[in-house]
């Protein structure tokens, strides 16, 4: 947990500036009459983002370790069956996980580039309860409400 204690984050590289601790209250939330993504809110997202990131990096070491210990030769061929629809299933699921990942990284460099909690298609802020839900969103509701439309338009053509 000390890496969430932190308001560097070392994983980005060489690149990453040295920030001065930012305090952060254990029962802190963003709250909506306080100045929008200021120090207080930027390090609560980035701390709930890398303590996310953590728990899906240690599910995929545990996968990873699972999937090894797992490898045998089962002679019944329902069972062989079930174990392989068992291990593709968690791959899809782990493959899901490393694509959320990336999503959680590229939330981290929005942290450091000062655009994170702002609509890529509107400039808007996006809400923080959004934020707080979905902490990788990089629209607004409403954009999104309306990408999927489209979305969904285009694809009954």
């Amino acid at each position: 947990m000390s890496e969430l204690n932190s308001s560097k984050d070392v994983s980005h590289g060489e690149g990453a500036e040295m920030k001065a601790e930012t305090f952060l209250p254990d029962d802190y939330r963003p709250a909506e009459d306080e100045p929008f993504m200021n120090d207080r809110q930027i390090e609560y997202f980035r701390r709930k983002l890398l303590h996310w990131k953590e728990e899906l990096l240690a599910g995929s070491r545990d996968t990873i370790e699972g999937l090894q210990d797992s490898t045998r030769n089962i002679p019944d061929v329902a069972d062989r069956a079930s174990e392989e629809t068992d291990r593709a299933l968690e791959l899809r699921t782990r493959d899901r996980q490393r694509k959320l990942v990336l999503k959680i990284d590229s939330a981290l460099r929005r942290i450091d580039e000062g655009e994170y909690g702002y609509c890529e298609v509107t400039g808007e802020p996006i809400s923080l309860k959004r934020l707080d839900a979905r902490p990788i969103a990089t629209m607004s509701l409403e954009a999104q409400e309306r990408h999927e439309r489209r979305e969904k338009v285009h694809r009954d053509d």
